[in-house]
């Protein structure tokens, strides 16, 4: 990195499902919420925690999302604390989209410095409780999922990977669930999760390809209920506080694993409700 840039942060999924507008808000709720009295921390789940800690730690943070209005609010939320933020438009499900958005950024802003890899999907949570077993469960959903957990992570890879390797520094950090340690049954208004498997053996696979060339590659367990809009409306979130996840004390922990000392890498990190607090 040259000592005049600014270092570069891209985060794929910047914004939430669960945010105030969010597809898992309506889904759940049947309408948007009002956010203004939550805190700007928590507003856009763990994506938009994530980009306003790099933002404020002085990155230039690139928020990629499928329709850039998504990210709208969570721009002018991070230049109005003083960061510097451009969005992206970027389909996970297209190729072309995928190298059109990495031409972009290397075009405007460089080569990243880190990137976090944080798409989500609720594909499978609209199917009704009779549906729960995988013979009734659409191949497009399956393919859906599939784009995201493990054919999307590659390709971005494959974009940012090479620079990576050649400055001999850089982070690919991914935000992954607890399906991915271990199958489970989908119950009703799960989404399709076991994907997120092939995720987290992709990452042990670059850290082993890129470790030896500086380049630190890591799977985040997130294990619990994340703060943001949507889900603290939730009648369990109301009922055990607890639960609840921080998104900002996970985007700390995300800050860590990029700036550590690189002598204590680790290629997986699981993060609890008991390893971070609510903000309520």
């Amino acid at each position: 990195m040259s000592s005049t840039r600014q270092p570069v942060a891209v985060v794929v999924g910047a914004t939430s499902k669960w945010q105030a507008d969010g597809r898992n808000t309506r889904l759940a709720h049947g309408k948007a919420l009002d956010d203004r009295d939550l805190p700007v921390g928590v507003r856009w789940g763990v994506g938009g925690a994530i980009a306003q800690k790099f933002a404020q730690e002085g990155f230039h943070v690139v928020l990629t999302t499928r329709r850039a209005a998504n990210a709208e609010g969570l721009e002018q939320a991070i230049r109005a604390q003083g960061g510097a933020s451009t969005t992206v438009e970027l389909d996970l499900v297209s190729d072309a989209s995928i190298s059109k958005a990495f031409a972009t950024i290397r075009e405007s802003v460089g080569d990243p410095d880190v990137l976090v890899y944080n798409a989500g999907y609720l594909e499978g949570r609209d199917l009704p409780p009779d549906k729960e077993l995988l013979e009734h469960v659409p191949v497009e959903i399956f393919e859906t999922a599939q784009h995201v957990a493990s054919r999307g992570p590659f390709l971005v890879a494959k974009e940012v990977l090479p620079a990576m390797r050649k400055r001999g520094a850089g982070s690919f950090l991914i935000s992954n669930n607890s399906s991915s340690l271990r199958g489970r049954k989908r119950l009703t208004g799960q989404s399709l999760y076991y994907p997120r498997v092939m995720m987290r053996t992709l990452a042990q696979v670059l850290t082993e390809e890129y470790s030896e060339h500086g380049v630190h590659v890591a799977n985040v367990v997130i294990d619990g209920l994340i703060d943001s809009p949507g889900t603290r409306a939730l009648p369990r979130a109301q009922k055990q506080p607890e639960i609840v996840m921080n998104p900002v004390k996970i985007a700390e922990a995300f800050y860590y694993l990029h700036t550590q000392d690189r002598s204590c890498w680790t290629h997986e990190l699981q993060l609890t409700p008991f390893s971070t607090k609510p903000s309520f």
